[in-house]
């Protein structure tokens, strides 16, 4: 692979989902999944999925064996796990110039921060507030 198309994925909660349950953004996400590259989740896009895998379970809306299949999908995925968090000043920032929830501003700042060390890094999110701040950050993410 040429150094040109070496990828950084940040994958942001909406993009994991897609990735384990079936939505309207579930063959762009597996397609995401299985190119080379570098894969990264957060410990908030961690915790954000396992407490959407525990809801529908509590709330009985997929069989207990398709929650077991949607972790171990979680656990053994093409992602690695990392264990940072965005910088303050990116926080703050970004708060002011994006109209995003919380966690998305997050998700957007942890990117940010990434992509000063790893240039080619971007976002991959199928929400479109945090789309939109991504692109306008220089984070192309896909869709």
């Amino acid at each position: 692979m040429r150094r040109d198309d070496f990828q950084v994925i940040y994958w942001d909660t909406s993009a994991i989902l897609s990735a384990l349950f079936k939505d309207r953004h579930s063959d762009e996400a597996q397609r995401w999944a299985h190119r080379e590259g570098i894969h990264l989740v957060s410990t908030l896009a961690y915790a954000e999925t396992c407490a959407v895998i525990a809801r529908m379970q509590r709330e009985h809306l997929l069989a207990d064996l398709l929650i077991k299949a949607a972790l171990e999908v979680l656990e053994g995925g093409p992602w690695h796990r990392l264990s940072a968090w965005p910088e303050w000043k990116i926080i703050q920032t970004l708060s002011v110039k994006w109209p995003v929830r919380g966690a998305d501003l997050w998700h957007l700042a942890m990117a940010k921060s990434l992509q000063k060390q790893l240039p080619e890094l971007f976002l991959l999110t199928f929400d479109t507030q945090l789309q939109a701040a991504a692109q306008g950050e220089g984070m192309v993410s896909a869709w």
